[in-house]
């Protein structure tokens, strides 16, 4: 087995998932703040319909980026809890082509080593774990523990635009998404594309292979 291929706790496939939530950041520069009034699904249609993720304002660094993350299929349950059930799927080369990467998740004493370069901020993270020793909460700027880790996070440090050939897998949170999806986007996207959430939780019902 190569490096590269898929296993169960690594892919080659990256998802962006939407949330219901406000922006993490919401300095008037955020670009993404126009998007708060809409909840998950609309905003992933509005993805859809315009073929481009809008770079958000990350929270702890000022800068903007399109996130996406590597979490494994058997996390993916525990992952919509945290988000939701509506996301969108690409390769791996096609994100790093794009100008994407890993982001990095760095221990403030690193993060504050040096003035970092306009390039390298839209990947950087703070790293303040809760096993940290409350010296470490103490003395950080920071208002709350800070850990993204199990995200395996990816960024693009500006708005991603794609085409429908680009798209690998639509992730929703029930069947009856997939029609009205089909119907609102201005374009047709094949149905094997689609995961429902729904039948991912019936699947596991009836034979519970992974932790939900």
């Amino acid at each position: 087995m190569g490096y590269t291929d898929s296993r169960p706790d690594f892919s080659n496939y990256l998802a962006h998932f939407t949330s219901n939530r406000k922006t993490c950041s919401q300095s008037q520069d955020n670009p993404t703040l126009k998007f708060q009034k809409m909840d998950a699904m609309e905003r992933l249609i509005s993805i859809l319909n315009s073929k481009k993720i809008i770079a958000s304002t990350m929270p702890w660094i000022k800068a903007n980026a399109v996130c996406f993350t590597e979490c494994p299929w058997s996390s993916l349950l525990q992952h919509t809890k945290n988000y939701s059930a509506y996301g969108i799927g690409f390769t791996k080369p096609h994100i790093y082509v794009a100008g994407g990467g890993p982001a990095l998740y760095l221990k403030e004493d690193l993060l504050n080593a040096q003035n970092w370069d306009d390039k390298v901020k839209p990947f950087m993270t703070p790293f303040i774990p809760p096993y940290g020793t409350s010296n470490h909460k103490k003395n950080s700027k920071f208002p709350k523990f800070v850990d993204y880790t199990h995200k395996r996070e990816w960024r693009v440090p500006h708005d991603f635009t794609f085409n429908v050939d680009d798209i690998q897998f639509i992730v929703v949170a029930k069947n009856s998404d997939i029609e009205q999806i089909d119907r609102i986007i201005k374009w047709k996207i094949p149905k094997e594309k689609f995961l429902s959430i729904e039948m991912y939780k019936k699947i596991e019902s009836l034979w519970p292979t992974h932790i939900s």
